[in-house]
């Protein structure tokens, strides 16, 4: 399952990619995000849902009262988007489910960026045996059709937690970064920066780390933050089947119980179906406006300074 960004105002540019320092980026940031208040927009609801899935659980936590009383009602005072089919919190539920898949699909994200960029970096500069045989691997991971092997994987082994989830998403998700950061890598192994840094005869760990990394860190950023959206859409996708261990409060399993129990057809506590579906279109919108200001941001030409 690829979640590789096509960004091609990034790839294959090293001399218009610039690297800032870290107080510069944020400051560039800032000043692009309030260039444009939709992008201003977009990083507040970001920095909402992290806030949300941090300390959400501890303020709104899902294991409040139900009211058996109260099933599938609309929202009020006591229950701001009303109830589930057992009487429970919708609110509640979603800032619960928040930390469960934020934390999955950013561990998957994370480990994705990483294991493809580390393969797509050292294929593309050492080359020869070792990009030929990298790529093979990548190859083969990415002929895999990612969807229907997750299915598979969950009848066997049961995503109990998210760092399970988390992992399982990030190892059949790298294929897509690895070939693109490889194709950056081989155009930017030619340039003379490089070169002199391999006359100087620095070792193979040095000349990634310091020569070639710097100049891809921002695409990797970006693909870091649409491999979120599209990890989430994985995991919600995987409980909505059924596939995995119950959880009333993740936001496929509110999904798959709202449809299952009426709601389409009733319209009765018809917001227990809207709160998680909302939110991930939020975030999705949300993250993808971020990443077009950060786009700004590392590439000097898009610039309106």
């Amino acid at each position: 399952m690829s979640t590789t960004l096509d960004l091609p105002t990034i790839g294959n540019r090293a001399d218009a990619v610039v690297t800032p320092r870290r107080r510069g980026f944020w400051h560039n940031l800032w000043r692009v995000l309030r260039r444009k208040p939709t992008r201003m927009a977009g990083a507040f609801v970001v920095v909402v849902f992290v806030v949300i899935g941090i300390i959400g659980p501890w303020l709104y936590p899902a294991n409040l009262p139900t009211d058996s009383n109260l099933i599938l009602s609309g929202p009020s005072l006591a229950h701001p988007l009303g109830t589930d089919f057992q009487g429970a919190d919708v609110l509640a539920l979603l800032v619960t489910g928040t930390r469960y898949v934020l934390v999955a699909a950013a561990l998957a994200a994370l480990l994705t960026v990483v294991l493809g960029a580390a393969i797509g970096l050292y294929a593309g500069y050492r080359r020869g045996l070792a990009d030929s045989s990298l790529m093979r691997i990548t190859d083969f991971v990415l002929t895999i059709p990612g969807f229907p092997l997750l299915l598979v994987l969950s009848t066997v082994w049961k995503f109990g937690s998210a760092l399970q989830m988390g992992l399982v998403l990030g190892i059949t998700g790298w294929g897509g970064l690895a070939r693109s950061v490889r194709s950056q890598t081989l155009s930017l192994r030619e340039r003379g920066f490089v070169e002199a840094a391999r006359g100087l005869g620095l070792s193979t760990p040095h000349v990634i780390r310091r020569e070639l990394l710097p100049n891809i860190a921002p695409y990797v950023a970006m693909n870091l933050l649409i491999g979120v959206t599209t990890f989430i859409y994985s995991q919600v996708g995987l409980f909505y089947l059924g596939v995995l261990p119950f959880k009333a409060e993740n936001w496929g399993v509110m999904i798959f119980l709202a449809v299952n129990n009426g709601v389409t057809q009733t319209g009765s506590g018809l917001f227990y179906l809207l709160a998680p579906l909302l939110s991930i279109l939020l975030l999705t919108l949300a993250v993808v406006l971020l990443v077009d200001a950060m786009d700004e941001v590392f590439n000097p030409r898009l610039r309106e300074d």
